[in-house]
């Protein structure tokens, strides 16, 4: 454990060491995505905005949904699950090509690899942070105003990060040795979205099974954003379910470093 441990101190270190390039490689990753398109990166804010757009018109003018919460506006609830959950997939699914798709990096032996999920997430994570602007001026305009909570966003989106970086290194990993990862992957976001309370509530699911609903660590994301927005619930008045994701997410990342640490040596004779 204690060399796990030496690792794990020795990756922390040289992720703040690298933190130029972490930055310089995400800022390109992510303009990657939209050049060649005539309006470039102004579609990291027009399609967020299209989107909550979207939800708003469905949910308020069409189906016209009554509230889950009293003097809440079924739409704000609901995008306080959709956006942290969008996040979570995309960053999901770019951390798992993120080996595959930089083989050219792989194969220099200078430069360190277990850097390359950290990459993709950070990369995915602009686009969250444009995605969080607009939920808070939603917020705003439907006469929320920002409270000392609203601080517990730094604390779920990071949380959120670390998790994803350990399921990242484990899936990363395998994806170079099994093809079929990406599939494997798109059914569990399938699975886990209907999982994860984004259009349900708690309130409609027997108390005896919350604790099994709640080992997906997606659910303390999710209701972390409605405790900052809606419920104004600090995250250490809810002990139990705190320690239990951090349990869960410690676990998942220590699991998905050991993988890769194993497995790194062989990713150049395969790629």
């Amino acid at each position: 454990m204690m060399r796990y441990m030496k690792e794990f101190y020795r990756f922390i270190k040289h992720v703040i060491e690298s933190r130029k390039l972490l930055f310089t490689l995400a800022y390109h990753d992510f303009k990657s995505h939209y050049l060649g398109s005539y309006l470039g990166v102004f579609w990291v804010v027009l399609r967020p905005a299209f989107f909550i757009l979207v939800i708003w018109f469905v949910f308020t003018v069409g189906f016209k949904t009554k509230p889950v919460e009293e003097e809440t506006p079924f739409v704000l609830w609901l995008l306080c699950g959709m956006i942290p959950w969008l996040f979570f997939a995309e960053a999901l699914q770019k951390g798992m090509n993120a080996i595959t798709s930089n083989a050219y990096l792989v194969k220099k032996v200078s430069f360190r690899i277990s850097i390359l999920p950290v990459v993709s997430i950070l990369s995915a994570l602009c686009v969250n942070f444009v995605l969080i602007l607009l939920l808070v001026m939603v917020f705003i305009l439907n006469g929320f105003y920002p409270t000392l909570y609203w601080m517990q966003l730094i604390y779920y989106v990071f949380l959120t990060f670390i998790l994803l970086v350990g399921l990242s290194f484990f899936t990363s990993s395998l994806q170079v040795f099994i093809k079929d990862m990406g599939e494997i992957i798109g059914l569990v976001i399938q699975f886990g979205f209907w999982l994860t309370p984004i259009f349900w509530s708690f309130k409609i699911i027997p108390e005896q099974y919350h604790y099994f609903i709640k080992l997906n660590p997606m659910v303390y994301i999710v209701e972390g954003f409605r405790d900052t927005f809606i419920y104004q619930t600090w995250f250490w008045e809810k002990t139990g379910d705190t320690l239990q994701f951090l349990s869960i997410t410690i676990f998942i990342f220590l699991f998905g470093a050991i993988i890769f640490k194993r497995l790194r040596p062989h990713f150049g004779d395969v790629l």
